[in-house]
């Protein structure tokens, strides 16, 4: 009598890693992201554009990591400038 059980799949090796070479965002903390923003643009006009109050009152990167953390639509809207600023600044160098 053959036996009926399915055959246990092998987990001694890990899948293949997902790369994500095209991802500008990939590897990145938030952190590092809401810390370069407020170096390029500056707090002021990081308000200004992103018009949350972790930003325009009294800003810091943690209370600014605080709120995008809990708060999908705000982090998307920042890792969107933050495409943009990269976007921005490879338009400045290459047209130098």
């Amino acid at each position: 009598m053959p036996d009926s059980t399915p055959p246990t799949p092998d987990v001694s090796t890990p899948p293949a890693p997902v790369t994500q070479a095209r991802n500008p965002l990939h590897g990145l903390t938030l952190e590092a992201i809401v810390t370069a923003l407020a170096a390029h643009y500056g707090w002021e006009s990081l308000g200004e554009r992103i018009p949350v109050r972790c930003f325009t009152h009294d800003p810091s990167v943690a209370s600014s990591l605080k709120f995008l953390r809990k708060t999908p639509w705000a982090r998307e809207k920042v890792e969107g400038l933050y495409l943009f600023m990269l976007r921005e600044i490879r338009r400045e160098g290459a047209g130098q």
